[in-house]
């Protein structure tokens, strides 16, 4: 009987680790768009960042190619109104389904033109700040066509949920302001997002304190933590131009202290910016749209008003589509 027990360990343990392994390989799977793909009946569609290949590619593979997927709302309820979505996951995959398509899919149904941003992970050898740059890019790149999505080009938010949060946070803190002499029309636009949201932002990813989820540890870099937390902690470069903001967390999330959104709602306060703030009692880390706590389940409530109250769900009739006649 000992000896069963023992056998039965060591396979519970290999079966547990196969299943990581399986699920980290479908999480890697997931990360990758295909651009080119149309799936118009759907109003969905998937396009590159870039024409050719993206600032600091190291090949040509699916990780190595930045997108965009986009999800249209019902034609004639839009409402002018843009959203970028940055998924989590730690930049070594995308919670592509949690944090990107059942966000864009709220979204839709309230009359926002949504996009999915497929960045490049630090998992793959593009450490920061090439994901930022994807970031940057994806927001222009909407900017830039507004007018081919019918939507106003200043009316456009950014919400990201974990390492898709600090993303956000640095997209909107460390946005450029265009180049109107470049040759790209894409580049002549600003990078700065209208409005953000954040959902249980990873703001203190680049810390070499290990006792919670570290950037520098998890990607081998802690000899170059000091220079990366100075250069990309979104907190340190909060300034009056930061977007109005919208954040929310939980208090016993154990993955990504809620001190680390603390840390970034105090500087948005200090420089004057309008920012709301939630903090829910229960919730583990990662819980997307709600994750079925009767609390926690009313943050997307919230966050509709908010989104009410700075007319972002207004329709603006010189840009969305026309509603359609019976």
């Amino acid at each position: 009987m000992q000896m069963r027990g023992f056998l039965i360990k060591p396979f519970s343990f290999l079966l547990a680790a196969s299943l990581l392994l399986c699920a980290a390989a479908q999480a890697q799977k997931d990360a990758c768009a295909v651009p080119g793909e149309d799936n118009s009946y759907l109003g969905v569609q998937t396009i590159r960042l870039w024409p050719g290949d993206a600032p600091e590619a190291k090949g040509k593979a699916c990780e190595d190619v930045p997108t965009l997927t986009i999800f249209e709302p019902q034609h004639g309820w839009d409402n002018g109104s843009a959203v970028v979505i940055f998924p989590g996951g730690a930049y070594a995959h995308l919670a592509a389904n949690l944090e990107g398509r059942q966000v864009a899919d709220w979204f839709t149904a309230r009359g926002f033109r949504a996009f999915v941003l497929s960045y490049r992970l630090s998992s793959n050898g593009y450490l920061l700040p090439v994901p930022l740059l994807d970031a940057r890019r994806a927001i222009q790149t909407v900017r830039a066509r507004a007018r081919d999505y019918s939507i106003n080009p200043n009316r456009i938010v950014v919400i990201g949920f974990s390492a898709g949060g600090h993303l956000a946070a640095l997209a909107s803190t460390q946005f450029v302001p265009g180049n109107p002499d470049a040759e790209d029309a894409i580049e002549r636009v600003s990078s700065r997002p209208d409005y953000t949201v954040l959902g249980y932002p990873w703001i203190g990813a680049i810390s070499s304190d290990t006792s919670h989820l570290s950037y520098c540890k998890l990607f081998n870099v802690m000899d170059q933590c000091e220079a990366l937390r100075k250069a990309y902690s979104p907190d340190l470069f909060v300034t009056k131009d930061t977007p109005p903001t919208f954040w929310y967390h939980t208090f016993n999330d154990r993955t990504v202290p809620v001190e680390q959104g603390l840390r970034y709602y105090a500087a948005l306060v200090k420089a004057g910016v309008p920012a709301e703030a939630h903090i829910f009692a229960n919730g583990p880390h990662g819980t997307g749209l709600g994750g079925g706590d009767a609390a926690l389940d009313q943050w997307p409530g919230l966050l509709e008003t908010w989104l009410r109250a700075h007319g972002l769900m207004t329709k603006d009739e010189g840009v969305a589509a026309p509603a359609l006649t019976r």
